[in-house]
């Protein structure tokens, strides 16, 4: 089953873990066949949210909501079930800095003919 694992960090401890411990993380979950994806994200001035009202576009700059924490990447696993993906997502480096939200993907519930 996938499940995303969200990388939340305090803003002070954003640069907390080095690209080359989580690049080594990432490639220890590849070589067990775990790793889907794993991206970091820009800091969160970079963000804009998108909100659709009543047909209209509204645009503005920053995340969604203010919160302690913030979005900082993800990794996209695949676990026999939750307990191993908290397993992993308790070795993901920045879990030791901020936090990190484990939830199951779901498919679309889409006719058969809808599906690529």
């Amino acid at each position: 089953m996938k499940y995303l694992c969200l990388v939340y960090l305090p803003e002070q401890h954003w640069h907390a873990c080095d690209d080359a411990e989580c690049a080594a993380y990432a490639d220890v979950l590849t070589r067990g066949g775990r790793l889907l994806a794993a991206e970091p994200l820009h800091a969160v001035d970079t963000a804009t949210t998108v909100r659709v009202r009543q047909g209209e576009t509204l645009v503005t700059d920053g995340p969604f909501a203010e919160t302690k924490e913030l979005l900082a990447g993800f990794y996209l696993v695949d676990a026999r079930d939750l307990n191993e993906a908290v397993s992993i997502a308790a070795r993901i480096p920045p879990a030791r800095h901020g936090s990190i939200e484990v939830r199951p993907v779901r498919e679309l519930d889409v006719p058969r003919e809808m599906q690529a």
